[in-house]
This record gives structure tokens, sequence and C-alpha cells, in this order.
């Protein structure tokens, strides 16, 4: 039986949509895990789903939300598309492909997923987004690790993106973005938000707190996130810790408990560089 939990409060982006703060990632899933999960998901109580042209599996997550038999009208989805796609009538191609993978008439929030700033086209891209805004196929718009530097091209024409998702986690602050996002009006997306691999879960500063709660590090990572105001799109297509990952707006962190947290960056020489990563 499906363990059902109250959905995630939403926040509001820039142009007044409501955006669910906790939702399910769908890296590295395939069409037909994509579709069990999803519609597993929503059966929970989930209603943001986070996917991408670029994952290969925008068929299965449209199955999936077919399944779940929840309103349309009450599903938050987000995609992104590639860099062959940057350019304004790009972004209006890679906009229909996603809508015809995913069987819908609209997405809630598109994003450029990274911006290749060695072809140069990624504000052509985002002036795309805004077409496609203006002419109803999205509801919002964004970018996918963009840099300072990149957003500031953005700024200098005024454009801002309601949402900018990235790399953040309590190893990875983030904190030159998270405050140009604050100045401007952006909200903060985090992806993989509990880190690669076991590092962060096992975290001796995380699991002393997870414990004082009687919470799982998973919990206590998501709740110091979404209690910044960031929004959060962990992956997982376990029932167990799918039901788990939402579960997290019943307790909250004490300002030592955030500050604690707050204090564990450090330098990742593996970490994606957007300068010269990108797909």
């Amino acid at each position: 039986m499906t363990q059902i939990i109250k959905p995630a409060p939403s926040l509001t982006l820039a142009n007044g949509v409501q955006m669910p703060q906790l939702g399910l990632g769908t890296w590295p899933m395939n069409d037909a895990e994509a579709a069990t999960t999803v519609a597993a998901a929503l059966a929970m109580g989930y209603r943001l789903i986070d996917t991408a042209e670029n994952y290969e599996n925008e068929r299965g997550v449209g199955e999936g939300i077919r399944q779940s038999g929840v309103a349309r009208a009450d599903i938050f989805v987000t995609t992104k598309f590639n860099r062959k796609w940057h350019s304004v009538d790009g972004a209006r191609a890679a906009c229909e492909a996603s809508l015809e993978r995913l069987g819908l008439d609209y997405i809630d929030l598109l994003l450029v997923h990274w911006p290749n700033p060695d072809q140069g086209r990624y504000v052509e891209a985002f002036q795309g987004l805004v077409r496609l805004l203006e002419a109803g196929l999205v509801k919002s718009i964004g970018t996918s690790n963009f840099k300072p530097a990149h957003l500031q091209k953005l700024f200098d024409l005024g454009l801002v993106p309601h949402l900018n998702q990235i790399q953040l986690d309590p190893y990875h602050l983030r904190d030159d973005l998270v405050a140009i996002h604050r100045e401007k009006g952006i909200v903060t997306g985090a992806w993989r938000p509990l880190g690669c691999g076991n590092a962060m879960l096992t975290d001796p500063v995380i699991s002393a707190v997870a414990e004082r709660h009687g919470r799982t590090t998973a919990q206590v990572i998501l709740r110091w996130l979404t209690q910044q105001g960031f929004v959060a799109t962990p992956k997982s297509s376990n029932p167990l810790r799918m039901a788990q990952n939402l579960d997290i707006f019943g307790f909250s962190l004490s300002a030592d408990e955030m500050a604690a947290l707050g204090r564990l960056d450090r330098p990742d020489p593996e970490m994606f560089d957007a300068d010269s990563f990108g797909h």
C-alpha cells in the first residue's frame, strides 16, 4: 500500500507561479523506471517532477504522469534542453520536442541545461524561452548551472531567470550564486542535493543533527536546503527513501544546526565547471 504524505509546500516564482519546494529527480532513470517511479511518487504526494532532454526519460515521465491519475494542473514538471538548441528558434524546437515526448501541452518550468559558453549562444537560448513564456507553452523559465558571469550576460539585457538550478549541498555551498539569486529574486534549485555516494550521508556533523531529531541524514540535508528557501529534487526509486525525502516539513533545524551544516563546504576538484562542461 502506498504511503501517502502531505505534498511539499510551494514557493512563489518571480512571475507568480507556485512551485513545490521538494520534488523527484529522475536522472539516471530510463523510461520504464521513470514511468513506474513517477506514478508511485505522485500517488505518494509528490507534485514536482524534474527531468531533462539529456536524461532520455521524458516519455517515461509522461507515462508516469498519465498512470498516476493526478490532475495535470496539480503537477509541476521541470525539463531542460541541450546545447544544440541554443538559439531563439532552437528553444522553440526543443520545447515542442519535449512536449511531444512528455505528452503534455505545456511545461511548468523549462531550463537551459548548461550555458556552454564555448559556443556563446546561451543568451539567445534564454531569449527563446522568453518567447515561449509569452506564447503560453511554458509557465516559467530558467537556467541550470549558470555561473555569475553567465547570469550577468542575461542581466545586462534585462533578462532574469525565474530559477537557476545548480549543484548545491552542505559540501558545495555556492554562496556567490545564492547571493546573486536573492538580490535578483531568482529561486535557487539544488540538483544532486544529497551528494554523490555516501560521504554526506555518513558525515558525523550531519549524523549528530539527525540523531537529535530522530531523522535520517538525508532528511536533515533536505530540510537544511528547503529551510533556506531552496528547491530540492533528490532522486530515488526506493519507496521508503522516496517517502522519507518528502516527509521533511514536520521538523525544523535550529539556527545553530543550520550554521553547523553551513560550515561543511570544501573544495571539490571533480565538480563540473560550467565554463568547460555541458551538453
